[in-house]
């Protein structure tokens, strides 16, 4: 698998990733899912050769970056992909004037993945789409 992640303006092809995984998969409703900040934030696309295999968006407000809508096509899981998603998010968002902070709102069962990409864990565990998740952060 040589993929390349790079932020993009293809919005269509990232929201038919999320669909698939998030909606499809995991049983997201369609008005979670789409929320209306697409247009925004800044996105990411992973490709496989000519085929998208994942995505990530990160909004921005003041000193803070929220990574979100990170998502890996099944055929890429186990790669590596996510952590390389996670970690091309981390250098766009330093990348961005006076953000010292990133925030993502992790699944419950994802929380180990992400400690290890050096994030801790805050707050409580709470309902997002009929999913456990808890608030972690990085500082950059």
């Amino acid at each position: 698998m040589t993929v390349r992640i790079a932020q993009t303006d293809d919005i269509d092809t990232c929201l038919a990733l999320r669909r698939q995984v998030f909606i499809e998969e995991q049983g997201v409703s369609e008005a979670e899912e789409i929320d209306g900040l697409d247009g925004t934030a800044l996105h990411l696309l992973a490709v496989d050769g000519a085929t998208p295999v994942g995505t990530a968006r990160i909004l921005i407000k003041g000193d803070t970056a929220k990574i979100g809508r990170v998502c890996v096509l099944r055929t890429a899981r186990g790669t590596g992909l996510g952590a390389q998603l996670i970690e091309a998010a981390l250098g766009l968002t330093r990348a961005q004037s006076g953000v010292t902070r990133a925030v993502l709102g992790a699944q419950v069962q994802a929380l180990g993945f992400y400690e290890k990409l050096g994030f801790a864990a805050f707050g409580p565990v709470y309902d997002d789409a009929g999913i456990d998740h808890r608030d972690m952060e990085r500082f950059l």
